[in-house]
C-alpha cells in the first residue's frame, strides 16, 4: 500500500503516546550526563532530568543521532512498506547537526534515498513537533507527500512561539546564545522571553522584571502577533512543572478561545539547553 511515513527526532517533544497513535518513528538524540549516555526520551525521563540537572557540576552534553542511525531507520521502514514515501522532519539546522545527519543518510541509501524528503523545521522542541503531528494526520487521511508539505510549510509560517527561561546560563554555556544576553538574564530578576527566528536561530525578544510579567507580556505578544484571531490551538512545554503549564492555559483562556491543548515536557536534550523553570508556547490559529 502506499503510504508516507512520517519521522522525526526526540528534539520534537512530541507525546510518546500521541506520537505511538500517529505512527510517528523517533529517532533518539543522546544525551550525555556525568559519563554516562542515555537515549533522549527513553532511557531517563523529564522527571528524573529535571531533578538531577540543578545538582550537576558538570553540564550534559548532547549529539545528533549518526547517519547510520537514520539510514537504519529509513530502511527498516521501506522494507516493512515496499511502497512507502518518507517524510523526516528535525530540528533547526542553525541548532544542531541532526538535519545533516539524515541529508546524509538519504544519500548513502543512492535510489532508494529518492523516496524519502528530508525537512529542515527551522524550529526546535514543539515548534516543529506540532508540524509533525500535522504532518502524521495528512498522512492518516491518505494525503501525498507534496500535499503534506504544502500545509506543513503554511502551518510553520502561521505558529507563533514564545518561550521564557528562568535563566539564560544554560543556553550561554551551549553557544546557543550570546554571553552578553546571559549576563544581562542574570541580574534583577530578569525574565528573558526568546523566540526563534525564520533562520531558526534563537534571539531574545524583551527582558521582563519578575515571572508574573513576562507571563503576562508573552500573551501580550501573541495578541499583537495574531490580530483578528480570537480561536486558537495552543501548546505548552514545560521541564517537568505541569503545573505551570496548566497556569499558563488559564490565563490565556482569558484572552483566546482554546481549541486544541497539549500539554508536553521538553524533553532532556532540549532542556539541557534552557535548563529548569523553562515554558514554551507555541500557537497557532484553529
Amino acid at each position: 500500500m502506499n503510504r508516507t511515513v512520517i519521522v522525526t527526532d526526540s528534539t520534537s517533544d512530541i507525546p510518546p503516546s500521541m506520537a505511538s497513535e500517529l505512527g510517528i518513528e523517533v529517532v533518539p538524540l543522546t544525551l550525555m550526563f556525568g559519563g554516562e549516555s542515555f537515549r533522549d526520551g527513553i532511557d531517563m525521563t523529564p522527571e528524573q532530568f529535571y531533578e538531577r540537572l540543578p545538582r550537576s557540576s558538570q553540564l550534559p552534553t548532547t549529539s545528533q543521532p549518526s547517519p547510520v542511525e537514520y539510514m537504519n531507520a529509513y530502511r527498516r521502514i521501506m522494507e516493512q512498506y515496499p511502497d512507502s514515501k518518507i517524510l523526516s522532519f528535525h530540528i533547526s539546522s542553525g541548532l544542531s547537526g541532526t538535519y545533516q545527519s539524515a541529508l546524509l543518510a538519504k544519500s548513502m541509501l543512492e535510489e532508494e534515498g529518492e523516496r524519502i524528503t528530508v525537512y529542515d523545521s527551522l524550529s526546535a522542541s514543539y515548534g516543529f513537533g506540532l508540524l509533525v503531528v500535522h504532518a502524521a494526520r495528512l498522512s492518516a487521511e491518505g494525503k501525498s507527500p507534496e500535499e503534506i508539505l504544502e500545509s506543513v510549510e503554511a502551518l510553520r509560517q502561521s505558529r507563533k512561539l514564545y518561550f521564557l527561561v528562568d535563566t539564560l546560563e544554560y543556553l550561554q554555556k551551549g553557544g546557543r546564545i550570546g554571553k552578553a544576553s546571559a549576563i544581562l538574564g542574570t541580574l534583577l530578576n530578569i525574565k528573558p522571553i526568546l523566540s526563534i527566528d525564520q533562520e531558526g536561530i534563537i534571539y531574545a525578544v524583551e527582558k521582563v522584571r519578575g515571572r508574573k510579567k513576562a507571563v503576562a507580556r508573552m500573551i501580550e505578544l501573541f495578541k499583537a502577533d495574531l490580530p483578528g484571531v480570537s480561536v486558537i490551538n495552543v501548546a505548552v512545554g514545560h521541564t517537568a512543572e505541569p503545573s505551570s503549564a496548566e497556569e499558563f492555559l488559564q490565563e490565556l483562556s482569558q484572552h483566546f478561545t482554546l481549541r486544541e491543548r497539549v500539554l508536553t515536557n521538553v524533553g532532556p536534550v532540549v532542556g539541557s539547553h534552557v535548563g529548569n523553570g523553562t515554558l514554551a508556547v507555541f500557537i497557532w490559529p484553529a
